[in-house]
C-alpha cells in the first residue's frame, strides 16, 4: 500500500471543497431579488439583480429577500364592536420590501410581526365602532389598518401598501335582529315617504284651489270693472242724448209753434199712458176729468209753461 495515499485523498478532498466554494462563490441573483451578504458574520453588502462573486469562506450570503408586493393572508380574529357585539373578522395585507437590511437586521420575522400588527389594529379599530358602522365603513377601516401597519413596519424596512377585510362573521342570532332592524326601518323609510308624498300632493292641491279662486276672483273683479265701466258710459251717453234733446226741444219751444207741438205730444204721451193704466183691472182715481179734454189741455200747458 502506497503510505502517500492518505495524503492524496486529503488533497482530493480539499480540492473538492475548494472548487465547491468556488463555485458557491459565483451567485445569479435574479430580478426583484436580494441578497444580504455577511463577511465574517458581519454585514458586508446587499447583491441586487445580476452576477455576483463572492470571497470564498470569508462571504456568505444570509439572508434572501425577494422584492415584489407579496399577499400575506390574516387570520380570522374575534373583535368586539362598541356596542359588545363579537365579530370575526379576516382580511389580505399586501406588504413589500423596501430595504432588505433593515428587514434582515431590524426583526427576526417581518411576516409574522406584521401580522400580529394588523390584527392589534384591527381588534383597536372595530372596538370604536358599532357593527352597523363595521359593515358601512370598510374602506375606512382599511386605510386605518394601512396607515398604523406602514408607520410600525417603517424600522423594519416593510412598506405595507393595503390591507382589504375579506370577511365580517356575526352570530346567527345577531344577523336575524339585525334583518328585523333593518325591515322595520325600511318600513319607517316607506311611511316617511308616503306621508311626504301625501303632504306634497295636499300642498299642491292646496295651491291649485289658491290659484283657482285668486282666478276666480281677479275674473269677476275684471267683470265687475266692465260692467260698471259700461253702465258708466251708458249713463254718460244717455245724459249726453238727453241733453242735447233737451236743447233741441228748446230751440223747437222758442220757434213759431213750439209751445203747440210740446203740449200735442205730452197730451199724447200722457193719454198713451193712461191707457195703459185703464188696462189693469183696478180701480184708480185721477185728479183730472179725462172726459174734458179742454182740462187736460190746460193742465198740460201749465206744466209746460
Amino acid at each position: 500500500m502506497n503510505p502517500l495515499l492518505p495524503l492524496y485523498i486529503l488533497i482530493g478532498i480539499f480540492g473538492i471543497i475548494v472548487v465547491i466554494s468556488l463555485l458557491r462563490s459565483v451567485r445569479v441573483v435574479p430580478a426583484r431579488t436580494a441578497l444580504v451578504v455577511e463577511r465574517l458574520g458581519k454585514y458586508s453588502r446587499t447583491l441586487n439583480a445580476g452576477l455576483h462573486v463572492l470571497i470564498p469562506f470569508l462571504e456568505k450570503v444570509r439572508y434572501k429577500h425577494n422584492l415584489k408586493e407579496i399577499a400575506i393572508d390574516v387570520p380570522a380574529q374575534d373583535c368586539y364592536t362598541q356596542d359588545n357585539v363579537k365579530v370575526r373578522v379576516d382580511g389580505v395585507l399586501y406588504i413589500q420590501v423596501v430595504d432588505p437590511v433593515k428587514s434582515s437586521y431590524g426583526i427576526s420575522d417581518y411576516k409574522y410581526a406584521t401580522i400580529q400588527l394588523a390584527q392589534t389594529t384591527m381588534r383597536s379599530v372595530i372596538g370604536k365602532l358599532e357593527l352597523d358602522k363595521t359593515f358601512e365603513e370598510r374602506d375606512q377601516i382599511n386605510g386605518s389598518v394601512v396607515q398604523s401597519v406602514d408607520e410600525a413596519s417603517d424600522p423594519w424596512g416593510v412598506r405595507v401598501s393595503r390591507y382589504e377585510i375579506q370577511n365580517i362573521n356575526v352570530p346567527h342570532a345577531i344577523l336575524e335582529a339585525m334583518e328585523v332592524q333593518m325591515k322595520a326601518e325600511r318600513e319607517r323609510r316607506a311611511d316617511i315617504a308616503r306621508s311626504l308624498g301625501e303632504m306634497e300632493s295636499r300642498i299642491n292641491r292646496s295651491q291649485a284651489k289658491m290659484e283657482e279662486v285668486i282666478n276666480i276672483s281677479e275674473g269677476e273683479k275684471e267683470r265687475r270693472i266692465n260692467v260698471a265701466e259700461g253702465r258708466a258710459q251708458e249713463i254718460i251717453s244717455v245724459a249726453k242724448a238727453t241733453a242735447i234733446s233737451i236743447r233741441q226741444i228748446a230751440e223747437v219751444m222758442n220757434g213759431v209753434g213750439g209751445e203747440e207741438a210740446a203740449v200735442l205730444r205730452v197730451s199724447e204721451s200722457y193719454i198713451d199712458q193712461l191707457q195703459n193704466i185703464a188696462g189693469n183691472n183696478s180701480k184708480i182715481i185721477l185728479p183730472v176729468n179725462l172726459t174734458n179734454m179742454n182740462d187736460v189741455l190746460s193742465n198740460v200747458k201749465a206744466m209746460i209753461k
